[in-house]
């Protein structure tokens, strides 16, 4: 919910001590009632006026970050009825997606927005956003086979780009495995894992970025805060391909 004055000025109809004026000269409308009052609140389903006239409602940035259990698909729809990661997300007014994905049986990290450009840049392969993860594996993989990981896997869609891959914790002969990635190929650290011989038992997806899991409980979800937001949208390599961007347009303008 926001303050109808803030809404309006979004909106593009004045700034908001003038949208404010509008308010108390009964200008407004929000559902067809007259609201003169400045305190009023309204969401993006209210039908707002202005002199009769119908507001296109512009929509706050939204990003929030869900730790994801295990049993939920990261689509919007599925026709096989099982459930959605959307199911878990409450009281978010506003039509959000969520920031690549992560399959059935993984947990951990996954964020939500309706920023299509912060999305794209944090799941672009050019912009090598590191994800990572932490695998338990059956076995114990040798030095050898870390090497392997780190230099790239062939896989049947390709080698995978180098990695970084440590072994942080041994459990009943089997290893606890730190990887990261910044590649977006379908279930690749369970194909990278079953290609090295030590298959997945359990995965969970701890960082994107400088962005850290923390102490979110499965099925939890919060806002991003705004230095958070700062961070991951200041990644180097998303600031370089701004950039290069940025001097296209200079360059085209020019000519």
């Amino acid at each position: 919910m926001e303050r109808l004055q803030k809404v309006l000025a979004a909106a593009g109809i004045a700034s908001r001590r003038e949208c404010e004026k509008i308010i108390l000269a009964g200008r407004v409308k929000v559902n067809g009632e007259v609201i003169t009052k400045l305190g009023s609140k309204v969401n993006a389903k209210d039908k707002l006026e202005v002199d009769g006239r119908l507001v296109q409602q512009k929509e706050p940035k939204v990003y929030l970050i869900l730790n994801k259990p295990a049993g939920y698909v990261t689509t919007v729809k599925d026709p096989e009825g099982r459930k959605k990661v959307l199911d878990l997300i409450k009281n978010i007014t506003y039509r959000i997606y969520p920031v690549g994905r992560l399959d059935y049986s993984t947990e951990g990290l996954l964020l939500f927005t309706n920023d299509g450009e912060f999305a794209q840049s944090l799941t672009h392969p050019a912009n090598k956003i590191a994800k990572t993860y932490q695998a338990l594996v059956k076995g114990v993989p040798g030095a050898e086979t870390l090497k392997l990981i780190r230099q790239g896997i062939a896989l049947d869609d390709g080698i995978t780009a180098p990695a970084k891959a440590r072994i942080v914790q041994v459990i009943g002969g089997n290893a606890l495995i730190e990887i990261s990635i910044h590649e977006g190929k379908n279930r690749q650290v369970r194909r990278m894992m079953d290609a090295v011989g030590h298959p997945v038992i359990n995965l969970v997806r701890t960082r994107i970025g400088n962005l850290e899991l923390g102490s979110l409980k499965k099925g939890e979800y919060r806002i991003l805060i705004s230095a958070e937001i700062n961070q991951l949208k200041s990644a180097p390599a998303v600031q370089t391909k701004k950039a290069k961007i940025d001097l296209k347009k200079r360059v085209i303008k020019r000519i």
